[in-house]
């Protein structure tokens, strides 16, 4: 009943891997001068959709946002980072994992500020769900990622 799109051979997650990087300007901030978390989470989800649509070759959407970690804050001037990349491939959707980092210009301190999951789900040209490559992991922390992107799908599902 789903139609395939882009539903070839398994791909590594680096094919897709999506990184890009923002500058904290004064309109993205709070009256503390500190980066809103919600201009943060619009970033990462934007870096998300580009790798899930990279993976899929279709135009996919954000059905969930999962276990958000504000670890730090930036603060104007701060340019962040932002790495986006997908852990696994289920039928039409996939689990993509993000992490932000902001980076000090003068000092180059470079610390995490959040990282989060993703869950898209790939659409063909009636918004209708498709089914999408699978993930071929290389390393051994793309390897763990696969594995536990299982639990947190079941979880999302149950």
């Amino acid at each position: 009943m789903f139609k395939r799109a882009g539903a070839g051979n398994a791909k590594n997650p680096s094919e897709s891997e999506t990184i890009t990087t923002m500058v904290v300007f004064p309109n993205d901030t709070n009256p503390m001068g500190m980066l809103h978390g919600g201009k943060l989470i619009q970033w990462m989800d934007t870096a998300a959709a580009v790798c899930a649509q990279t993976h899929a070759e279709r135009i996919a959407v954000t059905v969930a946002l999962d276990k958000v970690l504000f670890k730090n804050s930036a603060k104007t001037g701060d340019i962040i980072t932002i790495k986006a990349k997908i852990t696994r491939a289920f039928r039409t959707s996939m689990e993509i994992f993000v992490q932000a980092w902001a980076r000090k210009v003068l000092s180059r301190e470079k610390y995490l500020i959040n990282e989060a999951f993703f869950t898209f789900v790939a659409l063909d040209d009636n918004a209708k769900p498709v089914e999408v490559s699978k993930v071929k992991p290389g390393n051994t922390e793309e390897k763990l990622h696969y594995k536990q992107a299982l639990n947190r799908n079941n979880s999302r599902i149950n």
